[in-house]
C-alpha cells in the first residue's frame, strides 16, 4: 500500500488569513468612508466655485451682485462662501454671503450686504446721512433729492435668485454630467489595484492588513 500524508494546517491557516484579509478590506473601506466624503466635498466645492465664476463671466447681469463691484467672475472678489457637511448619507452643501467692502462709482460707502439683498430682492431704504441732498444714479441719470428713496427691486429681476439658480444648476446637471466624470477622488473607486497588489500580505497579515489597505485606498492614502 502506498500512502502519502499532507499537513494541511499551514495551508488552512493561510486560507483563513486570505478570508480575513478580504473581510478586513471591506471594514477598512467602511471606516474610511468619512474621509472619502470629505475629500469629495472639498473637490466639489472648488469645482462649484469655478462653475459660478465661469457663469458670472458669461452672464454678468445675473451674477454681478455676488462679487465686488466691477470684478464679476473674479475668484478674489467673491462675496459668497461654500462649505459642506459629511454625514452617513453623503454630503450637504451650504452657501452664505459675505459683506462687500468695495465702493461703487458715485458712492462714498460700500453697499455692505448687496449680495444678500440683491439675491433675495429685499427692498432698500436710502436716505442722506451727512448731507442734505441724496445723489444717486437711476437709468444712467444722476438724481438729486432731499427725500428718502425706497428701492423695491435692487439689482433688477435678472439678479434676483440668480445665484441660487446657478448653485442648483451645478448639482442638477453639471455634477453628474461633468464633475463625476473627471473627479480625482472618484477615479480611485474605478481602480481597485491596491486590493490585488497587496494581496500577498493576506497570507500573513490577515484582517489587520486588509483593514489598513482598505482604509488607505478609500481615503486616498498611499497603499
Amino acid at each position: 500500500m502506498i500512502r502519502a500524508q499532507i499537513d494541511a494546517g499551514k495551508f488552512i491557516n493561510e486560507l483563513n488569513n486570505v478570508a480575513d484579509y478580504m473581510t478586513g478590506f471591506l471594514q477598512g473601506v467602511e471606516s474610511g468612508q468619512r474621509i472619502f466624503s470629505e475629500n469629495l466635498g472639498r473637490e466639489a466645492i472648488e469645482d462649484l466655485k469655478d462653475f459660478i465664476d465661469a457663469n458670472a463671466r458669461l452672464s454678468p447681469e445675473t451674477l454681478h451682485h455676488v462679487y465686488e463691484w466691477y470684478q464679476t467672475g473674479s475668484p478674489e472678489a467673491r462675496l459668497f462662501d461654500i462649505d459642506y457637511v459629511a454625514h452617513s448619507n453623503g454630503l450637504s452643501f451650504n452657501s452664505t454671503f459675505r459683506q462687500s467692502i468695495s465702493i461703487r462709482k458715485g458712492s462714498t460707502v460700500p453697499f455692505y450686504n448687496k449680495a444678500e439683498i440683491m439675491e433675495n430682492g429685499l427692498p432698500v431704504h436710502i436716505r442722506p446721512r451727512q448731507a442734505d441732498v441724496l445723489v444717486f444714479e437711476d437709468g444712467g441719470q444722476t438724481v438729486f433729492t432731499k427725500k428718502p428713496v425706497n428701492v423695491t427691486d435692487p439689482g433688477g429681476s435678472n439678479v434676483q435668485g440668480g445665484y441660487e439658480r446657478t448653485f442648483n444648476l451645478f448639482f442638477e446637471k453639471y455634477f453628474s454630467q461633468s464633475f463625476l466624470q473627471h473627479s480625482q477622488v472618484l477615479q480611485r473607486l474605478r481602480n481597485a489595484t491596491p486590493f490585488y497588489t497587496n494581496f500577498y500580505q493576506s497570507t500573513k497579515g490577515g484582517r489587520s492588513a486588509g483593514v489598513s489597505v482598505g482604509r488607505k485606498w478609500i481615503s486616498g492614502g498611499v497603499v
